[in-house]
């Protein structure tokens, strides 16, 4: 048995070496492989369509031609003209009669975060009881479960054509970084994300009445607390540990002119701008005069501060969420009293009128807009993409124009997150992210909540217009 056993440990040592160095170079051929064919190049594709809208000008090219070459744009055109500099085997992708555009953005976003109604008596007995129940779930929730539910609303967000968005906190500490990287490097599907850790506030705004014993270390899962302007530097600071590509800062009435200019001055000291959650006229001040570069929602904004903003370049990133009905609509998961019910419409016309007037004052002050869904809610047989885009026509019953809502998640949206030179419009030098949809978004601006085509880098996405 001894020498069984040492024939045996021989033989089988041996045959772990052998299998060690088999899988030693397979791995390092993998490698290989992986790095040739990074290194190989990308196919060209050309992509036609019976029409291009650029939302910039409202321009409309007819028939249209893009040719795409590693993941950029390198001409657009009449497909004649086009395809004949087109190289032989370049894949073609014909759209038929769609019309084409530029991938949409969503600069207002939360992708790592799923809140669902609560019971009716959950709502009255607590304190914000309809959104801190589900904050304080996904909180609880392991980081690792978390980023995977964002990964798929990453996904339901890229195939209804959101290519580029801006995820504004609730993300834990660094979910929705990690993210960003995992689709950066291919790992897993989903629109390019700039993402900005922890939300910066002066006040626990979102959660109120913790137990004293568990309340530190819960808040600090999502947000960054300061009291006086040298931590709020430090939090700012705090938030690029984790590489952050935009700082957002909740304002709340306990938040000093101080507080806020010295985060201001710190994030533009590294090179990122600040977005500023403000409803009330004094907290909207406080952000205008410490030179933020966006305010989110701003309901309550004066026609005085849109003027500044217009005037400084601040723009006004509109979240249309609650404009048209969708406080009733995140409710039917529930069973709702009359009086409840009563109540959520009564709110969701107050809502109406509230967002028409705004969205009047917005257009006629010549500020600068873009718009976020805001979306962090779950939204009856809908995808998450699917209630993003729920915006389009909450916009338009709001009395916006169609040309205006693209440019708002197109051009207009590319310029207040910097990235003019990369997304947002379909021109030679940019990545090819593009869209499609088989009507025209100008007479029927529901059409964006159809897309039918999505590519993102050149990769396509989704095709249901293939013309064979």
């Amino acid at each position: 048995m001894g020498n069984f056993r040492g024939l045996f440990f021989r033989d089988g040592l041996s045959g772990m070496r052998k299998l060690c160095t088999l899988s030693a170079a397979l791995f390092f051929a993998l490698i290989l492989c992986g790095q040739l064919a990074a290194q190989s190049p990308a196919p060209v594709t050309l992509v036609k369509a019976g029409r291009l809208l650029d939302p910039r000008t409202g321009n409309v090219l007819s028939p249209a031609a893009v040719l795409i070459e590693d993941g950029k744009i390198k001409e657009v055109g009449p497909p004649p003209q086009v395809q004949a500099h087109a190289p032989a085997g370049a894949r073609t992708i014909d759209l038929g009669s769609a019309t084409l555009l530029p991938g949409l953005i969503d600069s207002h976003t939360h992708l790592l975060l799923d809140v669902t109604v609560p019971v009716e008596a959950e709502i009255s007995r607590r304190p914000n009881g309809i959104f801190a129940p589900g904050l304080l779930l996904a909180i609880a929730m392991s980081p690792s479960e978390r980023v995977l539910r964002g990964a798929q609303a990453a996904r339901e967000d890229l195939e209804s054509g959101f290519t580029t968005v801006r995820n504004l906190g609730h993300s834990g500490m660094d979910g929705d970084a990690v993210l960003r990287d995992a689709i950066n490097a291919g790992r897993v599907p989903g629109p390019r994300i700039l993402a900005a850790g922890r939300k910066l506030t002066a006040q626990e705004g979102y959660i109120q009445n913790l137990n004293p014993a568990l309340a530190g270390p819960i808040v600090q899962q999502e947000f960054l607390q300061f009291a006086g302007p040298d931590q709020a530097r430090q939090a700012v600071r705090a938030n690029t540990f984790y590489n952050v590509d935009v700082i957002k800062v909740a304002i709340e009435d306990d938040t000093t002119q101080a507080e806020m200019t010295a985060i201001v001055e710190e994030a533009h000291r590294q090179n990122l701008k600040v977005a500023v959650h403000a409803f009330t006229p004094p907290n909207i001040q406080i952000a205008l005069d410490a030179g933020v570069d966006s305010i989110e929602h701003g309901n309550g904004v004066t026609d005085e501060q849109l003027k500044m903003m217009r005037d400084k370049g601040i723009f006004f990133d509109i979240t249309p969420t609650f404009f048209d009905g969708f406080w009733s609509k995140i409710h039917e998961t529930i069973t709702e009293s009359p009086a409840l019910r009563s109540a959520n419409a009564a709110g969701d016309e107050r809502s109406r009128k509230r967002a028409s007037a705004l969205v009047e004052r917005i257009l006629r002050s010549g500020v600068k807009f873009s718009a976020g869904s805001d979306m962090c809610w779950y939204y009856p047989g809908k995808t998450r993409g699917q209630a993003g885009a729920a915006m389009f026509t909450a916009l338009q019953h709001s009395g916006m124009p169609p040309l205006d809502i693209l440019r708002a998640v197109t051009t207009n949206a590319a310029e207040m997150l910097g990235w003019q030179d990369r997304v947002g419009a379909v021109e030679p030098g940019k990545f090819a992210d593009l869209v499609a949809v088989a009507g025209d978004p100008i007479t029927d601006i529901s059409e964006l909540e159809r897309v039918r085509f999505v590519m993102k880098g050149g990769q396509v996405v989704r095709n249901d217009l293939a013309v064979h």
